[in-house]
């Protein structure tokens, strides 16, 4: 099978999917003439707007490439809790990350966007919500007051967005250069996403943007990792349809290991022989995930209803969203036959959040299968290093919260692994076959050693894995 090429090289480390070359006078020979003059300047000022999850997330990670960096949102308040390191969301390594970077001075934080303005040449838009979005592009290029500005939009937005917000500041004679930089990040993950990415997609007409975006990010470039040159709406549909791949791929491996129940088949030995072949790769091919996080639903619905508005039907799409938001029912379903009937029975569940390291519960199969066991009548007890206080919100008081993996276990009738956490694997087995009340343990994670919890005298039910 050949593929042929889709993009064209530009000096060493750029892609530029518009089709250029680096003759001269085109833009690959203006990108590599301004790269050379940008390197010449000293101490770029660099600004992030926003207070969520993006924001905290790649002010933190730009600061520690050794940038001065400057977080800013409106909301004093808000910030000022960033500043403080009360971050209202879990995220790996993040903490140490922020602590190390304001402690250099690298990392400082404003709520006054006029002053962000003023003093940064590359501002990151990156709020985690679109809302307002607009208004803040063009209070930030009035701010500018002519310099050179980069205002580079992070934030997930619908295909077409950045083009009606350059409409906005070339009728308000605003200069300021527009990129639509979607980032890629996985929760529990984001720290060594943003370090090591797959690719740098920047969405821009400007060569000047490009050449600034890729002196920030130059431990990046220089690393290897490509750098896209697109157009914008190239780049904002880059963000939706990543997710929908993702999906669908996930949802296939779960609809193959439903197979594999049937006909006696490992899901596990099978998804490592399909991640072995180079076209499909082993990442999110694991049977019993879940697509999940704050962003990845909005994605697909975006997606979804930019097709129904183009009266484009995308049957991929719709059948994988509908298998992902039935792993819950399958999942109940498994409990179910194995109990007989969930009613009355005490169910123990490890793990609420939709992926570990993580406190978000957005999406998650684990909350889902909560509520379905609790509308059939069983109690619920539950236990998750971090993203009990999330679960919360959305079990209202429901299910019984334990404080640790053997609080679950106690006088259950059966205990189900449902998110991954490592430390799940090294649990005391032998102490929890004498606090259940039935050894029945299901692995929707296939996390545990099947064998030897067999051996032990445990019934294991793992996902797409024979009896």
């Amino acid at each position: 099978m050949s593929f042929l090429p889709v993009a064209n090289s530009i000096g060493r480390i750029t892609i530029d999917l518009m089709g250029c070359t680096a003759s001269a006078g085109s833009l690959a020979a203006d990108l590599i003439e301004s790269d050379r003059k940008l390197v010449r300047r000293e101490n770029m000022q660099i600004g992030v707007y926003g207070s969520g999850y993006l924001a905290t997330v790649i002010s933190a990670c730009l600061a520690d490439f050794g940038t001065p960096v400057c977080c800013c949102h409106a909301d004093g308040s808000r910030i000022m809790e960033v500043a403080k390191g009360n971050i209202p969301f879990f995220e790996k390594n993040l903490q140490e990350v922020i602590r190390r970077n304001v402690r250099s001075g690298r990392l400082v934080y404003s709520s006054d966007p006029e002053e962000l303005a003023r003093r940064t040449q590359v501002i990151f838009l990156a709020e985690d919500s679109p809302n307002g979005l607009e208004e803040i592009v063009v209070r930030l290029a009035a701010g500018a007051v002519g310099r050179f500005q980069v205002l580079s939009i992070v934030t997930p937005v619908r295909v077409g967005s950045t083009t009606v917000i350059e409409k906005k500041l070339k009728e308000k004679a605003l200069k300021s250069l527009l990129v639509c930089q979607p980032m890629f990040f996985t929760n529990g993950c984001a720290v060594e996403d943003f370090n090591w990415p797959d690719r740098i997609i920047l969405g821009t007409g400007s060569s000047e943007a490009v050449s600034s975006l890729k002196q920030i990010f130059h431990p990046l470039v220089m690393r290897g990792v490509p750098v896209l040159v697109t157009n914008y709406e190239t780049a904002e549909l880059a963000r939706e349809a990543t997710t929908a791949f993702v999906a669908t791929k996930i949802s296939f491996i779960n609809e193959i290991a439903s197979l594999c129940e049937h006909v006696n088949a490992d899901a596990v030995s099978l998804s490592l022989a399909l991640g072995l072949d180079k076209k499909i790769a082993p990442r999110c091919l694991q049977p019993g995930a879940g697509m999940g996080g704050i962003f990845a639903e909005s994605d697909m619905e975006s997606l979804t209803g930019l097709a129904k508005e183009n009266r484009v039907d995308l049957k991929v799409l719709n059948a994988a969203r509908e298998v992902n938001l039935d792993l819950a029912n399958r999942l109940m379903q498994k409990v179910a036959f194995a109990l007989d009937t969930v009613k009355n029975k005490d169910v123990g569940i490890l793990g609420l959040a939709f992926k570990p390291n993580t406190n978000s519960v957005a999406g998650s199969a684990s909350v889902q299968l909560a509520q379905n066991l609790l509308a059939g009548g069983a109690r619920v007890r539950a236990y998750d290093p971090v993203a009990i206080p999330e679960a919360r919100l959305q079990l209202n008081g429901t299910v019984k919260y334990c404080e640790s993996a053997y609080g679950v276990a106690e006088g259950v009738d059966a205990l189900i692994v449902a998110t991954g956490w490592p430390e799940f694997r090294t649990l005391d087995f032998a102490k929890i076959l004498h606090l259940l009340k039935r050894p029945i343990i299901f692995d929707t994670k296939n996390l545990l050693d099947s064998s030897r919890l067999r051996a032990m005298g445990f019934q294991y039910m793992g996902m797409g894995r024979p009896s």
